[in-house]
């Protein structure tokens, strides 16, 4: 994650405004970048996001995905990323998953999620470690998420966070064989050995 005092902006017909102030931005002036990279807004700034994850990140996600999908599909979408989480016009975040009760469809855009879903999912890796468990860890929290799961991939293992008093507390840590429930989101049942065992050896 790199935070960025300045970018330059390229319009959706090519042309380039002048450099983006570095503080005070909004949705729009977010929306309007238009560069080919990835960027979150924290708090009015904008941050450049990593390089494409690892091929074993985006698998973990989608194996996690499929589990959520087989067992709470019916009562819940789930979304990847990238996708907009617009939690104000100054606070815009790409979540590896998201879950959202179909009752509160009314949320969902065609920008993105606007407001907060009932449980967002972010998978570490070495360049997004800080961000998940400090920056996202007290924001998510601040703009009233239930539930917050990170997936530590170098450990296998899956920390659950709900919220209690506007401020997140660790509930439990999952690992191998242990069931993953949520007391929130009841469809929830597999095991991080579930999707660890589908994910092959790479090759650096």
């Amino acid at each position: 994650m790199i935070l960025l005092k300045e970018v330059k902006k390229m319009t959706k017909d090519g042309k380039k405004n002048d450099l983006l102030k570095e503080t005070g931005l909004t949705y729009d002036d977010y929306a309007a970048i238009d560069d080919g990279q990835y960027y979150e807004l924290a708090g009015g700034k904008l941050e450049l996001m990593s390089p494409a994850p690892y091929v074993t990140h985006q698998m973990i996600s989608y194996e996690i995905q499929k589990k959520l999908d087989h067992s709470c599909s019916s009562n819940y979408i789930i979304l990847n990323s990238p996708v907009d989480l617009i939690l104000s016009p100054s606070e815009v975040r790409q979540p590896d998953l998201v879950l959202i009760h179909r009752d509160r469809f009314d949320i969902i855009s065609k920008r993105g999620i606007e407001g907060a879903p009932d449980l967002v999912v972010e998978i570490l890796s070495p360049s997004s470690l800080k961000r998940d468990k400090i920056d996202k860890l007290k924001v998510y929290a601040e703009y009233q998420i239930p539930e917050y799961w990170i997936v530590d991939t170098e450990n296998e293992c899956l920390e659950q966070y709900t919220l209690q008093d506007n401020r997140y507390e660790l509930i439990n840590i999952f690992q191998e064989e242990e069931t993953i429930t949520s007391t929130h989101i009841p469809c929830i049942s597999f095991a991080m050995k579930d999707i660890m065992d589908k994910i092959p050896e790479l090759r650096d």
